[in-house]
């Protein structure tokens, strides 16, 4: 489960900043389970424990960027049965310099990927160790080390980056390539977010009002949700498709049920909405 934090910088008004809501989203299928708003001249930070608040997170592993790799936030998790992977970088200067520190070259590579795509090649190596008493953050089992080198296929430049971050995870609870797998699941989490913005054009929404900003983002995030579970994995081509298709009640199947009784709407109005896009066709 990734916990993770969006502006909607439509909401923004001359008076107002825009509305920012920090979410916990499921990595399988970007369901978005809990989503907090957050309270005027306040951050992130303080909203993370009320955004879990309601949720079990026994069998769970809380994967979360820098901003939440915090103590309190680790012991928040871990009082309620659940794991955390914590992104370490310059807000915690001393634990990063430690984890930075430990003998990476004595540890052997334990996972390697590689993958193409959105005109680059990528080649992640990670490494997992044991830490020791002493490393600045209490509830670390593990650190972990995760050398992404990325190359441009137009110009052929390449980068390398060193992400570290440490885990709750003892060894005999997972696996490095476990481990992989939630770290990238957690990138990908953040992808939502472009969806948002590309497909549902959520930034260029003028929609500011109370609640309403907080509201549309959560439609958002059901739509697309139920879009995954159709079996669509790319939402701009299921948006596309249901767009260029007329919506009604007669002919798009995930609003007609199996069981006409599980219909939320009287039939006196389905009858009317239907009349309704007969009528548009025709005009």
């Amino acid at each position: 489960m990734a916990v993770d934090g969006k502006a909607v910088r439509g909401s923004r008004t001359g008076e107002q900043t825009a509305v920012h809501l920090l979410a916990a989203v499921l990595h399988e299928g970007q369901a978005v389970i809990s989503q907090q708003q957050i309270a005027a001249k306040s951050n992130e930070i303080s909203a993370f424990g009320p955004l879990l608040e309601r949720l079990d997170l026994r069998g769970y592993v809380i994967t979360a960027d820098a901003m939440h790799t915090r103590t309190s936030h680790a012991a928040h998790v871990s009082v309620r049965g659940g794991h955390s992977i914590l992104v370490v970088k310059g807000n915690q200067k001393k634990l990063r310099r430690q984890l930075r520190h430990l003998p990476w070259r004595e540890v052997p590579l334990q996972h390697r990927t590689r993958e193409q795509g959105h005109g680059r090649r990528e080649i992640r190596r990670l490494k997992v160790c044991t830490v020791q008493p002493g490393l600045l953050f209490p509830h670390a089992v593990q650190a972990i080390e995760v050398k992404r080198r990325r190359t441009s296929r137009t110009t052929n430049r390449t980068t390398i980056k060193t992400i570290y971050a440490v885990t709750s995870l003892a060894p005999e609870q997972t696996t490095p390539e476990r481990i992989a797998e939630l770290i990238r699941g957690h990138w990908q989490v953040e992808a939502l977010h472009h969806v948002r913005d590309v497909a549902f054009a959520e930034d260029a929404s003028r929609v500011r009002i109370g609640t309403a900003p907080r509201a549309m983002a959560s439609l958002r995030n059901l739509a697309i949700g139920l879009v995954r579970q159709a079996g669509w994995t790319i939402i701009a081509a299921a948006t596309t498709t249901t767009g260029h298709e007329r919506t009604t009640l007669s002919n798009y199947s995930l609003l007609k049920p199996e069981n006409p009784s599980t219909l939320l709407l009287d039939p006196a109005d389905i009858a009317q909405l239907q009349h309704r896009d007969e009528h548009e066709i025709a005009a």
